[in-house]
């Protein structure tokens, strides 16, 4: 195991953490984060992290997003639910549409971890096109078939870690 997954283990992994995700579109591209996951492993997302007891969803992911993107935003609509499993992380998600209110887009970083040790490698809005050129291995499953910027407005319900929908 490198410094790096072990690092990923110790602050993130091995207990159920409740997270906060933001989608946020503009011209029809999709704001998506690269982590480093150790060993050459990288995975795609939207912004966002866990959630800080005592603070709403809401502050979480505000906060989330300016240390990660640099952008303030207000949160929108609730799309969906995720139980994201892969060990040693476990995370229930919860996915928002947000919108841009200010700031100006920079790689942020994780406060979680020392400045050489960040996770976070890139930032930027990616198209439909784009999106589907990464590997499924290294995105969220969430983003695996989406076919339009629009079809994460249609995100509804729970998913699991096996992207199947639970009524």
């Amino acid at each position: 195991m490198t410094i790096l997954e072990e690092d990923i283990h110790e602050k993130f992994g091995g207990r159920l953490r409740t997270r906060v995700n933001g989608v946020l579109i503009q011209d029809d591209k999709i704001l998506m984060i690269k982590h480093n996951m150790g060993n050459g492993k990288y995975f795609w997302n939207v912004p966002g992290g866990g959630m800080k007891f005592g603070s709403s969803s809401t502050e979480n992911l505000k906060r989330e997003f300016k240390e990660e993107t640099g952008l303030e935003i207000s949160v929108e609509n609730f799309l969906c639910t995720y139980e994201y499993l892969k060990p040693p992380l476990h995370a229930v998600e919860l996915y928002f549409e947000v919108q841009q209110t200010g700031g100006k887009l920079k790689m942020g970083i994780d406060p979680e971890l020392s400045e050489d040790r960040q996770l976070i490698t890139e930032i930027g809005f990616f198209d439909i096109k784009k999106l589907g050129s990464i590997k499924n291995e290294e995105k969220h499953r969430l983003f695996w078939g989406i076919k339009s910027t629009n079809d994460v407005r249609l995100w509804k319900g729970y998913f699991n870690f096996e992207n199947n929908y639970i009524k």
